[in-house]
């Protein structure tokens, strides 16, 4: 394990895919239909998935195809002059590839990572930028250490698990060119959660903290925990949203308003109300979240109904 440092010690354009057509048509690029996006000046989204008929690893269920891809999945980069800030590595080291493409081709020569938090479909890239700076809080470095086998027996497998090797508690600021950019704690969806708040122009990079159409519950027995922080995080001064699972449109826009932050918190707090009620499997995803797609907070996408049973079963076998 490289040896860590201690951090706590010292408008919307589309860019082209970032393959040809003929690579497209190539199974073995998992990254064949990664569309980079740029919601702002700056910044861009690497989103991949949404596409129909298509998976990339198995026709058996698992995390890459149904957990990300099938689900729409984005990663991010702040780029000024020669530096980028890379907010997570993709869904896989084709993906990862691509990425660090697209940068140096516009002249990045520095590269740094934030970790979002552990979890597969966020650090699957992580050695194409191992000789980079890689940065997570504390927990989430615990995890990726704890987890290493489970990673690495997933299907497919994150072997070997390329570790962190910059860590912070709580909050860290960076400088990145001319973007101020503010790396913050929260204990949603998972313990060990990293947002990336870009003040000067009110952009919150959410990871998986938030989620559109709705949070996936991966932490069942600290729900009411993620509630209490969602509304901690309503209190930065946030205008836009762009999480890692959304729909490409909204992302490419500029982002979610702040009212996906409620219409998270009201999923959660309505889940826990109704969870013992027999019928509550029986009602569609659509209704259940009437209030919120008639607001606008969020978009209806029908794979979400499985993550929303899914997330009804994780709360019924909470400990």
């Amino acid at each position: 394990m490289a040896r860590l440092r201690d951090l706590t010690a010292d408008r919307p354009h589309r860019h082209q895919p970032a393959t040809t057509p003929a690579q497209e048509a190539a199974v073995t690029d998992f990254a064949a239909t990664l569309r980079i996006l740029e919601p702002y000046p700056g910044l861009f989204a690497y989103y991949d998935g949404r596409t129909p008929g298509k998976r990339l690893h198995s026709p058996d269920r698992n995390w890459l195809d149904d957990g990300a891809y099938s689900l729409g999945v984005a990663s991010y980069a702040i780029v000024s002059e020669n530096e980028a800030l890379v907010y997570d590595t993709h869904i896989s080291l084709d993906h990862a590839r691509a990425v660090r493409r697209h940068l140096e081709g516009l002249g990045v020569s520095r590269i740094r990572v934030v970790l979002s938090h552990w979890h597969a479909d966020h650090i699957a890239g992580n050695a194409v930028f191992a000789d980079c700076e890689i940065i997570a809080n504390r927990l989430t470095a615990k995890a990726m250490a704890d987890n290493a086998a489970v990673l690495a027996a997933k299907n497919p497998p994150i072997d070997p698990v390329v570790m962190p090797n910059a860590l912070f508690n709580e909050r860290l600021e960076l400088d990145v060119g001319k973007w101020n950019v503010e790396l913050l704690q929260f204990d949603i969806h998972s313990a060990d959660g990293t947002v990336l708040l870009l003040p000067d122009i009110g952009v919150l990079l959410a990871g998986d903290t938030l989620e559109d159409t709705v949070t996936y519950i991966s932490e069942p027995e600290h729900t009411l925990r993620h509630i209490e922080e969602l509304d901690r995080l309503a209190g930065l001064p946030i205008r836009h949203i762009l999480p890692n699972h959304g729909s490409e449109d909204r992302i490419g826009g500029g982002g979610y308003a702040p009212d996906l932050i409620q219409a998270n918190r009201d999923y959660l707090q309505r889940l826990l109300d109704n969870v013992a009620d027999p019928n509550l499997d029986k009602a569609s995803l659509a209704d259940f979240i009437a209030p919120e797609l008639a607001h606008g907070s969020v978009i209806y996408f029908a794979p979400y109904e499985r993550v929303h049973r899914d997330n009804i079963a994780a709360l019924r076998n909470r400990k």
